[in-house]
């Protein structure tokens, strides 16, 4: 679909991850914890798939947990590492900018006597690493910051924290990596990550799955009870179809990084230049090119709601979000925005788009002249519905 321009909300699936899917279906549909040839051969089918996913992220196979999503596995690395070390600690350290499956995680543990600090972002929507450190403390035992910011893009300082966080042994670090995953570097592992956070279907895989890094020695409080799977800590039946397809799907992206980033980031320069060519218009994405992500571009319109844009382009074939998917139907403005300090002409007139290495240039030409028509048009025509 060429004109699907919300990438950050979904992305279709590689052909290659649909058939595979299919294949293990009809083909290996045993229980993995079965001791039967058709358990043990799902079980190889799961033991690969985290080797290769393990291999592709440049940690141990062993540190990968399967999950049936981002949502869960942010849950589960917040509210997990959290519950097991309150009596080390009950202080937690996160940004105002949170995606909304860390940021209500951090509302529950504050409900269960949990203290936790906000950091704020600057202006472009990053958060400076001496104020996330700054907010550390003696009883910190958390810190989680996202690596993309999944409204804006702005990339966070990640790999500066973690090497600082490195002195503090018993203060565990989170990253939400959803919307950085194959699109900014991201080494775990390197960097001093405890916990990370990806999500398929937001790298080409299928929805429904997603998969949690947690380093070697960590023990997480589990969310569910029932059997040993996942170490122990997420319970349940393996979903092999889901995971096998997951494993091609990160393999797939992550081999292709250093031809889809650079493609990525002139889509993204040309539709800017175009989208700024119109008077009023507002980037809510960082302006300075390594500061952002490749694939997203946040622009406000000032006097036009965000809905009645994003309805007005769908009427030209063009699909593109408000906000996080997650929170558009229901936030009447970005949390995020606000945060930054947008005042509300801007947090409620912003669209996010986002981009495929597929676009063409002629495509988001188009796309920038569609939004001008249509924003001239509901200015002269005074509609703010």
């Amino acid at each position: 679909m060429r004109g699907y321009f919300d990438h950050s909300a979904t992305t279709p699936p590689y052909p290659e991850v649909v058939e595979a899917i299919g294949e293990v279906m009809l083909k290996h549909f045993g229980n993995p914890s079965s001791l039967h040839r058709l358990g043990m051969q799902a079980e190889q089918l799961v033991s690969r798939s985290r080797e290769v996913i393990g291999q592709s992220l440049g940690v141990p196979a062993q540190t990968i947990l399967f999950t049936s999503g981002g949502t869960e596995s942010n849950n589960l690395a917040v509210k997990g590492t959290a519950r097991t070390f309150q009596d080390r600690g009950r202080h937690l350290v996160t940004t105002a900018i949170e995606h909304a499956s860390v940021h209500e995680a951090f509302r529950q543990l504050e409900r269960e006597g949990f203290e936790v600090s906000y950091v704020p972002p600057g202006k472009d929507g990053i958060v400076h690493a001496d104020e996330v450190m700054a907010a550390v403390r003696e009883d910190t035992v958390l810190v989680s910051v996202m690596l993309v910011n999944n409204e804006t893009g702005a990339i966070q300082p990640v790999e500066q924290i973690g090497s600082r966080l490195k002195a503090r042994p018993k203060t565990a670090f989170h990253v939400d990596a959803v919307q950085g995953i194959g699109r900014v570097p991201f080494f775990p592992k390197k960097w001093g990550v405890d916990l990370a956070t990806i999500s398929a279907h937001k790298l080409r895989g299928p929805k429904g799955i997603g998969l949690l890094y947690a380093r070697e020695g960590l023990l997480l409080q589990p969310l569910l009870n029932g059997g040993a799977q996942e170490r122990g800590v997420r319970p349940g039946t393996e979903n092999v179809p889901l995971i096998v397809g997951t494993a091609k799907a990160v393999r797939m992206t992550m081999e292709g990084m250093s031809t889809h980033i650079p493609q990525l980031q002139a889509l993204k320069e040309e539709l800017i230049r175009e989208l700024m060519n119109m008077n009023g218009c507002v980037l809510n994405s960082p302006a300075v090119p390594d500061r952002g992500a490749p694939h997203i571009v946040n622009i406000s319109f000032p006097g036009v709601k965000s809905e009645v844009m994003l309805h007005a382009l769908e009427s030209e074939g063009y699909y593109v979000s408000t906000q996080s998917a997650c929170s558009s139907r229901y936030a009447k403005t970005s949390r995020i925005l606000r945060a930054m300090g947008a005042d509300e002409q801007v947090a409620g007139t912003a669209i996010r788009i986002s981009l495929s290495p597929e676009h063409t240039v002629e495509e988001v030409r188009a796309l920038a002249r569609s939004c001008g028509t249509i924003y001239e048009g509901l200015q002269t025509g005074g509609t703010n519905a």
